[in-house]
């Protein structure tokens, strides 16, 4: 295990696995919230998007952690490894909203110079709450993560589904 994408829906602590685990192994770590949303929330344009992932992934060993179908492949193609964070919604939205909350509160920066917003607790579009996109996304990110663990194009990868904060702990504590 060396070269691994951590994923699941928005909340669920990818990051923070990501993070661990990549201290743990002694790897670089690229949180892609952070290369794709400049100041601003401008998303960065789609090449670049995909040559900053490409140039990172090129290395013999990194974590990543995201969903975004644009470099999905590009990261896949070349992992041997991944950690997908299939959590309950009630555990992901609790969470969740609790650290949109304190983000909030502590205007803590996220990603070049981002931080979270009022909109992202009262708005119901998901394309402007994290919150919304995390319930209207938390199906389909399953049956994404699980279609492709059983698609034969994907057999090269190792898929580790974690399903409750105390499998997280194992797996990491598997990773030392």
């Amino acid at each position: 295990m060396r070269r691994v994408s951590v994923g699941g829906t928005a909340g669920s602590g990818k990051s923070t696995l990501a993070r661990e685990l990549a201290g743990i192994l002694k790897v670089p770590h690229l949180e892609l919230d952070g290369v794709f949303h400049q100041p601003g929330w401008a998303p960065l344009p789609a090449e670049e998007f995909r040559a900053r992932v490409a140039e990172f992934t090129s290395q013999a060993s990194w974590i990543t952690d995201g969903n975004y179908s644009l470099v999905r492949s590009l990261i896949w193609e070349r992992a041997d490894t991944v950690a997908w964070l299939d959590l309950p919604r009630h555990l992901v939205m609790r969470r969740l909203i609790w650290r949109t909350l304190h983000r909030m509160a502590t205007r803590q920066e996220l990603w070049n110079g981002n931080r979270e917003s009022v909109r992202n607790l009262v708005s119901l579009d998901p394309e402007k709450s994290i919150i919304v996109w995390a319930w209207t996304t938390h199906a389909a990110n399953r049956a994404t993560y699980l279609a492709a663990s059983e698609d034969p194009a994907n057999a090269h990868l190792t898929f580790i589904r974690l399903t409750s904060p105390r499998a997280v702990r194992r797996f990491l504590a598997s990773a030392v």
